[in-house]
C-alpha cells in the first residue's frame, strides 16, 4: 500500500509539470530604465548616466556625446551600467542599450541634453612647468580661475601618478589654490603626471568645468642642503652623498625680520643678478642710515619673504664666524656660483639654529606641516 501511495504522488507531480509546459506561456521580454530619462533638456553633468535592466540583463550599452564615446562599467550581475566620469555641459547624449531575457534581445534608445552652465571655471596656472626637471621637494600647485566651493568634487577629479609610487595628498590653502605634496620626498629620476578631469565637474553653484588638463614633469637628482646658522656652515648632499661644504653667514638677528627662518625650505627659483633693497622694510629714503641697495649675483630663492642663498664677496670675512646679513644665507663667490648652477626648483634647503620658524605659506614652506596636519586640509581625508 505504501509503494502504491508513493507512485500515485509521483504521477501527480509529473502531470502537474506537464500541464505547465503545455500551457503555451513565454518568458517576459527584457526591460530597461535609463537615467536621465529620454527627452531631458537640462541634465546635470556631474550626475552619472545609469542604465538598469528591470527584467533580464544588459547585453550592451553604448553612449555617444559630442562625437565621443562615454566610458562606463557594469555591475557584477550585468543588470546595471554606470558612466565613469562627469559629462560635458551643453551636450546632447544618445544612449543605446540591448538587453536579453528568455533568449530574446530587445533594443532601447534614449537621448537627453546636459545643461548650459551660467558660469564656468578652469585652471589658471599649474606649477611646475611642462616637462620641467625639479627637485625632490617640489610641490604641485594648481590655481583655479574661480573660487571652488565643491572642493571634494574638484579634488576627486585631480589625479597624480608617478613612475615610483609614493603616498601624497592635496591640501587647499584657499578657494582657488590647492597643493599636492608627498608624505616623503619624491624619489629621484622619475616622471610625475597630473590629470585634471574637470569637464562637467561642478565647482560651485551654477559653475562647471568645461575642459580637462594634463601636466607632466621630471624629478631630477636629489639635492638636499643643510644650513646651520649657529655654526655658520652649509653642507650639500647629492643623491644622499655629501659633495660640498662651505662657511656661510646668515641673518644677523636682533630683530625678527633680520633672522633667517628656521625649517624646511624648497627652492623657488634663481636669478642673477638680483637687486636687493631696503624697500621691503619700508625704508626708501637714501639718507636713512638703514637704507641699502645691493646688486647680488647667483641668488637662489628659498622663501617668498626675500631669503636667498647668494654670493656675498663683501661678507667673506664673516662667513664661517658671524651672522651679518638681513636674513639671507651669504656664501663665498666660488661656492655660490657652483650652488647656483646645481639648483633647481624643489631642491631642499634645511635651515637650523634660529628661533624664527618658516611659515608653511611662505614660499614652498609646505614641508613645515606634519603629514597629519597636511591631510586636515584635504577635502577627501
Amino acid at each position: 500500500m505504501l509503494i502504491k501511495g508513493v507512485a500515485a504522488i509521483a504521477a501527480a507531480v509529473v502531470m502537474t509539470a506537464g500541464c505547465g509546459i503545455g500551457s503555451g506561456g513565454s518568458a517576459p521580454a527584457a526591460k530597461v530604465s535609463i537615467t536621465p530619462v529620454n527627452g531631458t533638456a537640462a541634465g546635470r553633468p556631474e550626475l552619472p548616466i545609469v542604465v538598469k535592466a528591470t527584467t533580464g540583463e544588459l547585453a550592451t550599452v553604448s553612449v555617444q556625446g559630442g562625437g565621443a564615446p562615454v566610458a562606463g562599467a557594469y555591475d557584477q550581475a550585468h543588470r546595471q551600467w554606470t558612466s565613469s566620469r562627469a559629462l560635458k555641459p551643453a551636450t546632447k547624449y544618445t544612449v543605446t542599450v540591448t538587453a536579453k531575457a528568455g533568449g530574446k534581445t530587445t533594443k532601447t534608445t534614449s537621448s537627453f541634453q546636459t545643461l548650459t552652465p551660467k558660469q564656468t571655471f578652469g585652471v589658471a596656472d599649474i606649477t611646475p612647468m611642462p616637462d620641467e626637471t625639479v627637485g625632490v621637494g617640489m610641490p604641485l600647485i594648481v590655481q583655479f580661475s574661480k573660487p571652488i566651493y565643491n572642493q571634494a568634487d574638484v579634488e576627486r577629479a585631480l589625479r597624480v601618478t608617478s613612475d615610483k609610487p609614493v603616498e601624497g595628498a592635496w591640501r587647499w590653502f584657499d578657494r582657488q589654490k590647492v597643493v599636492y605634496r608627498t608624505k616623503e620626498y619624491w624619489q629621484p629620476h622619475q616622471t610625475v603626471r597630473l590629470t585634471a578631469d574637470l569637464t562637467g565637474v561642478r565647482g560651485a553653484k551654477d559653475t562647471y568645468g568645461t575642459k580637462d588638463y594634463a601636466r607632466s614633469f621630471t624629478i631630477g637628482d636629489s639635492h638636499v642642503s643643510d644650513v646651520n646658522v649657529k655654526t655658520h656652515r652649509m653642507k650639500v648632499q647629492v643623491n644622499g652623498k655629501t659633495v660640498k661644504t662651505t662657511p656661510i653667514s646668515a641673518g644677523k638677528g636682533g630683530l625678527r625680520k633680520y633672522t633667517t627662518t628656521n625649517g624646511v625650505h624648497a627652492v623657488m627659483g634663481k636669478q642673477s643678478p638680483v637687486t636687493m633693497t631696503s624697500g621691503w622694510e619700508g625704508v626708501t629714503n637714501k639718507s636713512d642710515p638703514n637704507y641699502y641697495s645691493l646688486t647680488v649675483y647667483q641668488a637662489v630663492q628659498i622663501s617668498s619673504s626675500g631669503e636667498y642663498v647668494h654670493s656675498a664677496p663683501w661678507s667673506v670675512g664673516s662667513q664661517g664666524s658671524a651672522n651679518v646679513s638681513h636674513g639671507c644665507v651669504n656664501a663665498p663667490p666660488a661656492f655660490a656660483k657652483w650652488f647656483y648652477n646645481l639648483s633647481r626648483r624643489g631642491d631642499i634647503v634645511n635651515v637650523s639654529g634660529t628661533d624664527r620658524e618658516l611659515d608653511p605659506t611662505n614660499g614652498y614652506g609646505y614641508w613645515q606641516l606634519s603629514w597629519a596636519d597636511w591631510l586636515k586640509g584635504s577635502a577627501l581625508h
